[in-house]
């Protein structure tokens, strides 16, 4: 898988608990992997330090909707490594990029010296942003997987509201609802949905070993809380908070392995269904402006 903050759920390893330290951790979790995701081929870190002109697979992807962002002053919410904050302020941005792991931060800017790229990181949780990181920006971006660690997608959209100024734009590439909704344990050939789609109050609580990226790193911090919503509470929330929707995109693609049974690689960093891919919806593309005054 080569994207920040993804992590495909297995809905069998869930249970349904009431927590108040979802971000210590998730944090925890993040910290203790932040190195071993830098380290894999997946993030391509050698790339970004070779050639200066590499873009991660994820922005490249993005750019027919994207558009020209040269000039405009963004900030990356959920950056992890930085890959794509990088690669965003290649295509002419003035990127900030905001994440609430030390230990990923610590590597974003290593990675952003050996790119050569000039990215301001600050550490922050998410609904701290404005406080963080201040307001007025042209670009929020948001890459996949990066709603499921939020426990309250309002809250989230008001956030992003108060980082624009009027006239500035949100985009957002996610895993969709639907996907994130399967049952990952089957061996048969069925879709089956088997977790809650819309936002729940209760975090699902996950316990595994390992990472989304190829690696032999072993961690100790395996907890995760990680919270779905609907399309619908994505667009009713963005909406709420003063928003107006400028484009939603599904697709039937997504950008790692998420059902390595049933998925096959297409060649451009992106998944699919092998068979009959149109049945699912892999990611949403989800762009939206505050209004000018």
């Amino acid at each position: 898988m080569r994207t920040e903050n993804v992590k495909a759920p297995v809905p069998g390893a869930a249970y349904r608990a009431r927590v108040t330290d979802y971000r210590d951790v998730n944090r925890a979790n993040w910290d203790e992997r932040a190195a071993a995701h830098a380290a894999s081929p997946d993030y391509a870190v050698s790339r970004f330090a070779e050639d200066k002109a590499y873009l991660s697979e994820v922005v490249r992807f993005d750019l027919p909707r994207l558009g020209d962002v040269s000039g405009l002053r963004g900030v990356h919410l959920q950056c992890h490594i930085g890959t794509d904050t990088i690669s965003l302020s290649r295509l002419g941005a003035t990127m900030t990029g905001l994440d609430f792991s030390e230990k990923s931060l610590a590597e974003a800017r290593r990675i952003a010296a050996l790119a050569g790229a000039d990215v301001r990181y600050v550490q922050a949780e998410v609904y701290d942003a404005v406080e963080a990181v201040g307001d007025g920006y042209d670009l929020v971006y948001t890459g996949v997987g990066a709603l499921c660690w939020l426990p309250d997608i309002r809250r989230w959209a008001r956030t992003v509201a108060a980082l624009l100024r009027p006239g500035g734009r949100l985009f957002l590439r996610e895993g969709h609802p639907v996907l994130w909704s399967l049952d990952y344990e089957r061996d048969d050939d069925l879709l089956v949905l088997v977790d809650p789609y819309f936002e729940t109050s209760e975090p699902a609580v996950y316990d595994e070993p390992g990472t989304y990226v190829a690696t032999d790193a072993a961690f100790t911090h395996n907890v995760t809380h990680t919270w779905n919503r609907g399309l619908g509470e994505i667009v009713t929330a963005l909406l709420e908070a003063g928003m107006t929707i400028t484009g939603l995109v599904e697709h039937t693609t997504v950008p790692w392995n998420a059902l390595e049974r049933l998925m096959h690689d297409t060649g451009d960093g992106e998944f699919q269904l092998r068979d009959r891919p149109e049945r699912l919806p892999h990611t949403y593309t989800l762009q939206a402006v505050r209004p000018a005054v």
